[in-house]
């Protein structure tokens, strides 16, 4: 059996109040681009993981190995599985691509196995292994609140060219989180129906969104403003860093200025992948 998992992008990242239990009540929408890794499942005796990426863990550190050991518990499965993951998602790039991996892992290997599972059962698995882990469980955009869990699907249809570049910094979603100022107060605007008709006027994106992560990882990383700055001088609508970092996107009505702004930047020997308008997993 093999699937992919496709990497998200933040349109907004407002930090809130740190919780009681030690997370972040954030606000944030998740999307969906055409970069995804690529997940094989082999039936074996035991769980392995084997990755391509030799930065990403293969052993109980990995996300996914973790998934397969809860399922396989939770569900009685005397057998194991071999997970082999074709990493194309950049690591530590602020696009969720070990919690893509583990929402789409969940998805899929119970039936692998044989068995099935209670959707209420799924999300709690996925909550447990990691906060945005629960909307790689389901297509589609989704406004998420509260440690990332509370969603609300719907579809968005983005008219522009994305161009996504990875600068090759590794930021830390744990450093991160401990660096940010969170602000309390939540934004007074509505970020689905920002996002839903107000993509025809970018300007609104641009006025009216932020990642509350890009103060801190600007100052500390400079190169990545850098990357944005680019996007926006070569003709972006928008642009802006995806998650925690470090990982940069701009949105871009005419082709031509995403053209130009990936050779400016895949000539600093950055990793740039592109999105083509309308697309949809």
């Amino acid at each position: 059996m093999t699937f992919p998992a496709h990497a998200k992008i933040n349109f907004g990242l407002f930090i809130l109040e740190r919780r009681p239990d030690g997370y972040h009540n954030i606000e944030t929408v998740f999307h969906r681009i055409d970069l995804s890794d690529e997940i094989e499942l082999l039936g074996s005796p035991e769980i392995r993981v084997v990755t391509t990426n030799p930065d990403v863990p293969s052993n109980e550190r990995n996300i996914c190995y973790r998934a397969a050991q809860i399922l396989r518990h939770q569900l009685g499965v005397k057998e194991g599985v071999t997970i082999t993951l074709r990493k194309n998602i950049p690591v530590g790039a602020g696009l969720g691509g070990g919690s893509a991996d583990a929402g789409a892992l969940l998805r899929e290997l119970p039936g692998f196995w044989g068995r099935s599972i209670e959707e209420p059962a799924l999300q709690q698995i996925a909550l447990q292994l990691g906060s945005d882990v629960p909307y790689f469980l389901n297509p589609g955009t989704a406004l998420a609140r509260g440690r990332g869990e509370l969603l609300d699907y719907f579809t968005l249809d983005i008219p522009y060219t994305i161009l996504l570049c990875y600068p090759h910094i590794h930021v830390s979603t744990a450093w991160a989180y401990a660096n940010v100022t969170p602000d309390a107060k939540a934004p007074q605007l509505d970020l689905k129906g920002l996002l839903l008709h107000g993509l025809k006027t970018p300007a609104r994106l641009v006025r009216e969104l932020r990642n509350d992560f890009e103060p801190v990882v600007f100052r500390h990383w400079p190169e990545i403003m850098g990357v944005k700055e680019t996007m926006l001088r070569c003709g972006a609508q928008y642009a802006s860093m995806s998650g925690s970092g470090s990982a940069v996107f701009g949105l871009f009505s005419k082709m031509d200025d995403a053209r130009e702004a990936d050779g400016v930047l895949s000539a600093k020997g950055y990793v740039t992948f592109r999105t083509n308008a309308h697309f949809l997993p």
